[in-house]
């Protein structure tokens, strides 16, 4: 262990942390959020349908492909989340690594959305690895950013619903862009190559912008953790082990009828032009989710509002496998209804994990924001990627086939449990998990106390 000086960076912008952020440099800094969820929907959405469906690639290379990345992920994550917090240059440690990551996440994501004709999987995997790559390396850092941008319970769901927001701005983008011009041939200037141009455009734009117009957090850190210190005291962090266990089970649940949403409503449903309508109208209605999540937080405490979120999400989920064919308007109120609550889901889990990290801070004396987001991403990433590794294999062993015009009633019946009652499971066990969670609002405004008034006493 060393100690550590406080850095000249740190202390011009000693003030973020110590009083609210103005809201215009709270947008500044959540603004990148709407490039970067134009790359996360599209991964996990519209490129195994494009690859698939356009391109003819068979669904199984194409989830093994996915695969790969992920695991890819669970390499890089860690590595680059121990590099976000021991990276300490003048202009900050935070905003530095962000900035340096923008170019090649751009540039993987414009390569991948616009394959040329003839791709083949390797393809798809090596531009996918380099998309992995950079995006860990912007995201990590920009959400420890955000997390240490304010030290107080609700403040920190305030950022984090400003920059959820943001991202569902970018997810509606990422969603109208590609079906308002289509991605069913694959040339030209497809509705996914698009994308890809305003990604290339807009995240070195908008990622510049927060990165001049934000200031550095203020770091709480009083000495060097060595590694196996440091993972003792993540292990030890009851709060973030069950935080995190929760999040994987909840992220499970989503990113299994994300994955198979467009072939639910086309295959299943027999509603292939509603698919991207009701996909946009999905996430607009998490928009409004987003300041309803805000409030619950400050009247029921996070734990609990999260819960009562995933408690209705698994009830409007229940019928969905039963809806007969052509239920547009039946389906579509499950699409508000759960769109709404997915509002909870991305404000309230990073909310939270902001909060389990001053428990490590307060234990170990060092701020480790990059690895807890790190552990974070990495979750996040496993469970979207059994979405699509799993399932996909799964759903092919039972007949069922996406480039088929048809598929068998067995493959169409999977499908459907697969997309619906799979994820109440994985929904139930993480309500199991949070109801009784230990850091309320009086247990954070605690731990703040012990490690500002540590630091005070330096």
């Amino acid at each position: 262990m060393s100690q550590i000086p406080d850095l000249a960076g740190t202390q011009r912008d000693a003030a973020a942390g110590l009083r609210p952020l103005a809201l215009p440099r709270v947008i500044a800094y959540a603004l990148p959020a709407i490039p970067l969820a134009a790359l996360t929907l599209p991964l996990y959405i519209l490129v195994p349908t494009f690859y698939t469906e356009t391109l003819g690639l068979s669904l199984a290379s194409v989830g093994f492909a996915l695969l790969v990345v992920r695991i890819f992920d669970a390499i890089n994550d860690p590595l680059i989340g121990w590099a976000a917090d021991r990276f300490r240059p003048r202009f900050g440690r935070r905003r530095t690594l962000f900035a340096i990551s923008l170019p090649l996440t751009a540039v993987s994501a414009f390569m991948l959305f616009w394959p040329p004709e003839g791709v083949s999987t390797a393809w798809l995997m090596g531009w996918g690895l380099m998309l992995s790559l950079g995006y860990t390396a912007a995201l990590i850092p920009f959400s420890a950013w955000g997390a240490e941008l304010a030290t107080d319970y609700n403040g920190r769901s305030r950022i984090a619903g400003w920059r959820e927001a943001l991202t569902l701005t970018g997810t509606l983008i990422a969603i109208a862009l590609p079906f308002a011009i289509g991605f069913e041939q694959a040339d030209g200037m497809h509705g996914l190559a698009a994308l890809g141009v305003a990604v290339l455009i807009g995240l070195p734009l908008l990622g510049g912008i927060a990165v001049f117009a934000t200031p550095e957090p203020q770091e709480y850190s009083r000495i060097r953790v060595d590694f196996r210190a440091g993972f003792g005291h993540l292990v030890r962090n009851k709060p973030f082990v069950r935080l995190i266990a929760a999040f994987f089970l909840n992220g499970l649940a989503n990113g299994i009828p994300a994955t198979l949403f467009l072939y639910f409503v086309s295959d299943r449903l027999g509603l292939p032009d509603a698919r991207g309508p009701l996909l946009f109208f999905y996430f607009l209605c998490a928009i409004a989710g987003v300041p309803l999540a805000t409030w619950a937080a400050r009247r029921f405490g996070k734990h609990r509002a999260w819960c009562y979120a995933m408690l209705v999400a698994c009830a409007a989920f229940a019928p969905a496998p039963l809806l007969p064919e052509g239920s547009l308007v039946a389906f579509a109120i499950i699409c508000a209804i759960t769109g709404v609550l997915l509002g909870f889901d991305l404000v309230l889990p990073p909310a939270i994990q902001a909060d389990v990290i001053d428990v490590d801070t307060a234990a170990s004396g060092e701020q480790r924001s990059g690895v807890y987001f790190a552990a974070w991403s990495l979750a996040t990433k496993l469970s979207l990627a059994g979405g699509v590794g799993i399932v996909f294999p799964l759903l092919a062993g039972f007949g069922f086939d996406p480039a088929a015009n048809a598929g068998e009633m067995q493959g169409l019946t999977a499908l459907a449990v697969a997309y619906a009652w799979a994820p109440i499971a994985a929904k139930l066990a993480s309500i199991a998990i949070m109801w009784n969670f230990p850091l309320d609002e009086a247990a954070q405004t605690s731990l703040r106390s012990d490690i500002e008034g540590t630091r005070t006493a330096r």
